[in-house]
């Protein structure tokens, strides 16, 4: 039997795509709102494509406040569209 492959929808873009492919955008209680590549940390984790492009349209279309339920700053987006930036 072939494995499962668990997807993801990017909160940018709305495609379904592998787990792997995504970077996980996570909310945690301590650290805030904070980018994690292992995909192993705890807290509600939301899925974006490691692209500039969906991640500016999950910026106008407010996709990871909808997935955490709460305003996001700036400074939030600033930093992990760098780091989304240093991957590509």
């Amino acid at each position: 039997m072939a494995k499962k492959i668990p997807l993801r929808q990017c909160v940018g873009c709305g495609e379904m795509k592998s787990k792997k492919d995504m970077i996980r955008v996570l909310k945690t209680e301590d650290e805030g709102i904070v980018l994690d590549f292992t995909g192993r940390k705890n807290g509600r984790g939301a899925y974006i494509c490691p692209n500039p492009d969906c991640f500016s349209k999950a910026r106008k279309s407010k996709g990871l406040e909808r997935s955490f339920k709460m305003a996001i700053s700036n400074e939030v987006y600033d930093s992990l569209a760098k780091e989304i930036e240093n991957i590509g």
